[in-house]
């Protein structure tokens, strides 16, 4: 039998991921593979720019969501997709953002 405080340890730390994150861990999985193979690169090649393990790469192309951010990012980096990825994140390059930001800077600097 299974000490109780180990049980509420593992049950605490455990993580819950959404099926929304679920779905584009793996849609953000696909788009990078069918980059690395429009530019005909293989696997070793990326993980090896990217500074992380195959198993790494192989993990992320296939939606695991427990990838860390350094590990996607640095793949975006090797694949050349690093600024389009910062870039599409950014609130300014939104009608949205932009509105937003307009409407929270003071109107009069003293």
């Amino acid at each position: 039998m299974l000490d109780r405080s180990i049980c509420l340890r593992y049950y605490v730390c455990m993580k819950k991921t959404t099926q929304s994150v679920l779905d584009a861990s793996s849609e953000i999985g696909e788009h990078l593979r069918t980059w690395r193979k429009i530019y005909e690169l293989k696997s070793t090649q990326v993980a090896q720019r990217a500074g992380i393990s195959t198993g790494t790469l192989r993990k992320l192309e296939n939606g695991d969501p427990n990838v860390s951010t350094a590990a996607l990012l640095e793949v975006a980096r090797s694949l050349g997709l690093l600024e389009t990825l910062t870039n599409c994140l950014d609130p300014l390059n939104t009608d949205l953002g932009r509105a937003r930001v307009n409407e929270r800077l003071p109107k009069r600097v003293r």
